[in-house]
């Protein structure tokens, strides 16, 4: 007589989720996207819910510091892993270049998508000074290096973030202007201490 015994699959775990630099220990079902994650359990709100299919960008995040859309990425598979919302792009009361920017040259208007753009902006400018191409980007050799962060280059970057509101102009001019304080920090970086530049 043999006997038999069911396996039982859990459809669910406990997971623990760094999130702008916080862990956060949660109970979850294995479906639970990481946006729903975020929102529904976290009260983490800045990070909004559009299409719901990854076509919109409104739900942008950073993840190890590269762009995902958090509609399409499981919660299951972000732990262990860094999570960035827009709540914790700023430092402590001071604005993250990118966020100053847009609020300069008013690259919003309703404020929906906005928290998306400014997550996947950060995303842009790192993926740009990193020397990644993109489809815009006419000579991809890596000893090319970056291109120039052109209009086209920012436009062809930023696609896959929509605003209904129509405020591309004054986003990709907002990219634009952190793009040239990061890379201007950068460089005063590279001056040693007490060393201007020379006479």
């Amino acid at each position: 007589m043999t006997s038999s015994t069911s396996s039982v699959v859990s459809t669910s775990s406990v997971i623990t989720l760094k999130i702008n630099g916080e862990k956060h220990t949660l109970p979850v079902d294995h479906r639970t996207t990481l946006l729903d994650a975020l929102r529904e359990r976290l009260d983490l709100t800045g990070t909004k819910k559009g299409c719901d299919q990854g076509q919109c960008g409104a739900c942008t995040v950073l993840l190890d510091g590269r762009r995902a859309v958090a509609c399409l990425q499981l919660a299951v598979a972000a732990e262990n892993r860094e999570i960035t919302t827009i709540e914790g792009v700023a430092d402590g009361d001071r604005l993250h270049p990118v966020q100053q920017a847009f609020l300069d040259l008013d690259g919003f208007q309703c404020g929906y998508c906005t928290p998306g753009q400014i997550c996947s902006a950060i995303g842009v400018i790192e993926e740009h000074a990193a020397g990644w191409p993109s489809a815009a980007t006419s000579d991809v050799r890596p000893e090319a290096g970056p291109p120039p962060l052109s209009a086209e280059e920012i436009r062809e970057r930023m696609s896959g973030n929509l605003c209904r509101c129509g405020a591309y102009v004054s986003i990709v001019e907002a990219v634009a202007r952190a793009a040239q304080v990061q890379a201007d920090g950068r460089r005063g970086e590279d001056v040693p201490a007490g060393k201007g530049a020379a006479a």
